[in-house]
């Protein structure tokens, strides 16, 4: 059985992951607990379901064999078991991996969010970070506004894919395109202020929005600065239409994340609408 793999210990890592799944409770994660459990702490297969991987991947690594985890992999591993910063940064150096600049799409969530995120299974939420790069996100979030792509350091940013990629814009009236534009601009100026001059992920998608984006030049140059707390919102989803819905934000300490959810703009057909959307997920509606 192969053991290191370029000086990573795997059986050092499948130790500390299984360290890891024995302390936490089913109810700690949103999972029914059961009348016949065996084991106090998390299954494999739990852990696995959680993680987004199958269960004879992560078997493999707590049994400290197979391939040395992705970065996308461990960052799964690190919010599905709840970890700590110190312990997620543990989890990478076990691993081989540098640890994930802030503000990317492998950074650390607090696992207190996460938690919060998990209680709202019947509302669309999920949280991002200030440059607006999904981290992690519900069912009903990905069914509403579409899964997170790839990760891809700053350029998952949504306001980088609203300025360089035409189709992301459709999850939005054509009529509202201006305004958004507008708000994402004014909402990344703040961040760059909270963040510092020398930040070196928001100095990079400045200059390449700038460099690939009249658009965005055009409002950049106009200063406009805005702090979205909360905001009224139209979306177009593909089955269900028009929604209209409020959107309101839940800030770590620093700023520098958001945890966001969805909520129906009352007197509108949004409310059903929304009922209906928790009922059926991401699958099409016919």
């Amino acid at each position: 059985m192969i053991t290191h793999i370029g000086g990573v210990n795997l059986v050092e890592l499948g130790a500390f992951l299984k360290s890891r799944r024995d302390r936490i409770r089913p109810a700690d994660v949103g999972l029914p607990a059961g009348p016949r459990r065996r084991v106090s702490g998390l299954r494999r297969d739990e852990v696995a379901q959680l993680a987004g991987a199958s269960v004879d991947y992560y078997t493999e690594l707590e049994r400290g064999a197979g391939a040395q985890p992705s970065e996308q992999m461990l960052a799964a591993l690190a919010r599905a078991l709840r970890l700590s910063r110190d312990e997620r940064d543990h989890l990478f150096y076990l691993a081989g991996r540098a640890v994930p600049a802030h503000g990317g799409p492998a950074d650390h969530v607090h696992p207190s969010m996460l938690d919060l995120l998990h209680r709202l299974d019947g509302t669309p939420a999920q949280v991002v970070t200030d440059l607006r790069v999904t981290l992690v996100q519900n069912r009903l979030a990905a069914a509403l506004v579409g899964p997170a792509p790839p990760p891809t350091g700053w350029t998952a940013s949504f306001v980088h894919r609203w300025f360089t990629d035409p189709a992301s814009r459709a999850i939005y009236p054509v009529e509202d395109h201006d305004y958004y534009a507008r708000s994402f601009v004014a909402d990344l100026r703040a961040a760059m202020a909270r963040r510092g001059g020398d930040d070196s992920e928001v100095t990079a998608l400045i200059a390449d929005l700038t460099a690939r984006s009249p658009e965005f030049t055009e409002h950049w140059k106009r200063h406009d600065v805005a702090f979205r707390r909360n905001d009224r919102k139209r979306l177009v989803h593909p089955e269900l239409g028009l929604l209209e819905v409020n959107c309101l934000n839940l800030l770590s300490e620093d700023g520098k994340q958001r945890l966001l959810w969805f909520t129906p703009a009352v007197g509108t057909d949004s409310v059903a609408k929304l009922e209906m959307l928790a009922v059926v997920g991401s699958q099409a509606l016919r």
